[in-house]
């Protein structure tokens, strides 16, 4: 089994910067591909979103295409750790982040990822 508990989000304004953490325990983080996924309000859990992902060897990540260039994730195998830097957030970048992780390969669909966090709320403010 692996906890992973999310901090990080929080109020920002339109245009400003978060960064988002992820800390695993219960297994050897190092094997696990990570990732985050979003929920938009109203969304159900299956409707879930893959915002970005990085693989246990930490090569080169994934991000969606709304995202590309603005959020970058990272992991630092040494702290259990993956992160979500968010810039030029957006009014659109408020949802709750969900952190994720998965022995298989990077997927969007949530179903491929066993374990999840608890979520962490971002609010963008114009």
């Amino acid at each position: 089994q692996v906890q992973l508990v999310e901090s990080g989000g929080g109020l920002v304004q339109a245009g400003g910067s978060l960064r988002l953490s992820c800390v695993a325990s219960g297994d050897t983080f190092s094997r696990y591909n990570m990732g985050w996924f979003r929920q938009a309000p109203g969304k159900e859990r299956e409707e879930r979103e893959l915002v970005a992902a990085i693989s246990w060897s930490d090569d080169i990540p994934y991000y969606e295409n709304g995202v590309q260039g603005r959020f970058t994730a990272s992991r630092d195998n040494d702290k259990n750790t993956v992160y979500l830097k968010m810039n030029s957030l957006k009014l659109v970048d408020t949802v709750v982040y969900y952190c994720v992780a998965s022995r298989a390969g990077i997927y969007v669909y949530t179903w491929t990822y066993n374990y999840w966090g608890q979520g962490t709320q971002v609010t963008v403010s114009s």
